[in-house]
């Protein structure tokens, strides 16, 4: 009992060290592993394990092979939880790049790894090409911390996550395949019946994947399954589609949920954000658990077998050279930049997968008595550390000696998505601004994706919208809702990670009728707020441009928006295209010869034209007067 809540205990801490300290949860998680595990034999007075996963006589929690079912359950959630996560129009639009790094670069670490590991560590081509297979995969959760706080270029962040999030299901698979192959072969050459245990995984794998996940989804639809049942039936169904799976076929278990994961992800369920959510709660206690027991199930001789040189030049040649030569094949004609190319080929960490089937195929070949099955989990658990130690303490330096680090983050976050939102978003968005709305109202965000607009469904009281690693060059923040509470919320919550250069909101109707109180995040003028605003974009939905003479000019075309309910200010847009937010303390902002005001509400061009026109005379006058002067 102490040995479970020890590790239920180590978990979550583990779990709080990685979100304080912004690194990936796996290192901590490992090393506690390790530490409770292997090195602990060095220092027990009876050179045992503080914590022993399997029952070897006289301790140990789990007896004979029972560590291996409860792996197997806990990578199926985990693997069903990452297939969600999949959505048939991401894979389509974030190009070219990721279809070649889940596709061409999976070919290219599968060949390269398979071949380092053969004739460094002398291993057989099938334990060889199961290590290259599991290495494949760059999982999200490991790459997320590591890139959360780097301001980078959109394209480059988005082609990191993509691939973490669509590799994890194909590595996954590739491993599988691997692993039956050499199962079925029973260790010797690809026999006949290796290539039938490979066809009934492949067959039984999308079959029931497939079916259950609609299945499942007509369920949720017709209401059959109540909603507070939704989320553990859900649950149940994927224990029993692993478990019936591998009934029919051996290992097809894993490919099963995979495929359910990702089918369901892309049917149009009401209560998919729901069920999404509680498994990723189910995944972090999995996760948390399922690798402290993996660190602490390796013995200290499965350490010395990588402790030694051939173990280093493998990891050298994986990641600076298998990994470069992916990222570079993979991106050949593609706009990326050189310095964008060596960023994404240094960032691979191996993440959750990885090392969690590693385990258990490493064991499961260990005990059926494989040659060379002992490297495995060692071999994948040092490119793992190796990895996430690397890319946690040097991605950020590495950015900025590449040149990707972004200097000034110049991305706008909207907070609501409403008819104004949407369009001061389209506007920002035809200026060059990276513009991304959040609302948690599915049709405002739906008619924001429509109008061609980056828009995520959410609230400003989650956390999820932090974890967004596509957010990492935004800068500044715009609460434009009709709640006041909502908008003093995002402020407080979101300011340090999306307001650095700027954070705003409209004013409440309160702070409008009270100019002496006027907040000093207060967006565009005192005299509109939220209300207003709607009123003027339904009356006049389109924003418009006047060229600024001068700072009195500015001064005085404020002076007609603040008499003038029909005419709103926004930004002002100097002569680089390069826009500035108004603050609702508006006179403090600096004019130069040639910036626009930008606004919304009806046409000031008579005002405008009045004003040039005063001007020409007053001039012309000048001119005359001097030419008298001068006879």
């Amino acid at each position: 009992m102490l040995e479970l809540a020890g590790i239920i205990i180590l978990g979550i801490l583990a779990q709080w060290v990685a979100w304080k300290f912004k690194i990936p949860a796996i290192l901590p998680l490992i090393l506690i592993g390790l530490a409770v595990g292997p090195i602990a034999t060095l220092f027990t007075a009876d050179g045992g394990k503080l914590i022993e996963p399997i029952w070897n006589g006289d301790s140990g929690l789990f007896p004979g092979e029972s560590l291996f079912y409860f792996v197997s359950l806990a990578i199926s959630i985990i693997l069903f939880e990452g297939g969600l996560t999949l959505r048939r129009g991401e894979v389509l639009n974030v190009g070219p790049v990721i279809v070649k790094l889940i596709t061409v670069a999976v070919i290219v670490t599968f060949i390269g790894a398979g071949i380092a590991a053969h004739f460094i560590f002398d291993l057989s081509w099938q334990i060889s090409f199961l290590f290259a297979a599991l290495i494949i995969v760059t999982g999200p959760t490991v790459i997320t911390p590591i890139l959360r706080n780097i301001p980078l270029k959109k394209d480059v962040s988005a082609i990191l996550k993509w691939e973490g999030i669509l590799i994890d299901p194909i590595g996954a698979l590739v491993a599988v395949l691997v692993f039956e192959f050499i199962s079925a072969g029973e260790g010797k050459e690809f026999t006949e019946t290796a290539l039938i245990g490979f066809g009934k995984i492949v067959l039984f794998g999308f079959t029931f994947g497939f079916t259950f996940a609609h299945g499942l989804a007509l369920c949720i639809k017709k209401n059959i399954i109540p909603h507070y049942l939704l989320n553990v039936f859900t649950l149940a169904t994927v224990l029993g589609v692993f478990v019936l799976a591998d009934l029919f076929a051996h290992e097809s278990g894993l490919l099963a949920v995979v495929v359910m994961g990702m089918v369901l992800g892309n049917i149009n369920l009401p209560n998919i954000k729901e069920l999404l959510y509680f498994k990723e709660s189910l995944s972090v206690l999995l996760i948390s658990i399922l690798f402290i027991l993996l660190a602490a199930n390796i013995n200290i001789d499965d350490l010395l077998l990588v402790y030694n040189w051939n173990a280093l030049l493998l990891f050298t040649v994986v990641v600076f050279l298998v990994r470069p030569l992916g990222v570079f094949v993979s991106s050949i004609n593609s706009s990326l930049k050189f310095n964008e190319k060596l960023f994404i080929s240094w960032v691979g960490p191996r993440g959750i997968v990885a090392a969690g089937i590693a385990s258990l195929f490493g064991l499961k070949l260990a005990s059926q008595g494989i040659e060379g099955a002992e490297y495995i989990t060692p071999l994948v658990f040092m490119v793992v550390l190796g990895t996430v130690l690397l890319n946690a303490t040097t991605a950020r330096f590495f950015a900025q000696f590449v040149g990707v680090f972004l200097k000034h983050s110049e991305g706008i976050l909207i907070i609501g998505a409403s008819s104004i939102s949407r369009l001061i978003a389209t506007y920002l968005k035809k200026n060059n601004r990276h513009v991304v709305l959040v609302d948690n109202n599915r049709t405002n965000v739906r008619k924001a994706k429509e109008l061609g607009l980056e828009a995520i469904e959410g609230s400003v009281y989650e956390d999820e919208l932090i974890n967004n690693i596509e957010l990492n060059d935004v800068g500044y923040l715009m609460a434009l809702t009709g709640n006041s509470e909502i908008n003093n919320m995002a402020i407080e919550k979101f300011q340090k990670h999306f307001g650095e250069n700027g954070s705003f909101r409209v004013v409440s109707s309160d702070e409008m009728s009270d100019p002496e109180n006027n907040p000093k995040e207060g967006l565009f003028s005192h005299t509109d707020d939220y209300i207003k605003l709607t009123e003027v974009a339904r009356k006049y939905p389109v924003i418009q441009e006047i060229r600024i003479n001068s700072q009195e000019h500015y001064g005085g075309l404020i002076e007609i928006t603040k008499t003038d309910p029909e005419i709103i200010p926004l930004f002002v847009k100097n002569n680089e295209g390069d826009l500035s937010i108004i603050p609702s303390n508006s006179q403090d902002v600096e004019i130069e010869e040639g910036c626009m005001l930008v606004y919304l509400g009806k046409t000031l061009e008579l005002e405008e034209t009045e004003e040039e026109t005063d001007l020409e005379n007053t001039v012309e006058e000048d001119d005359k007067k001097q030419e008298e002067e001068n006879n």
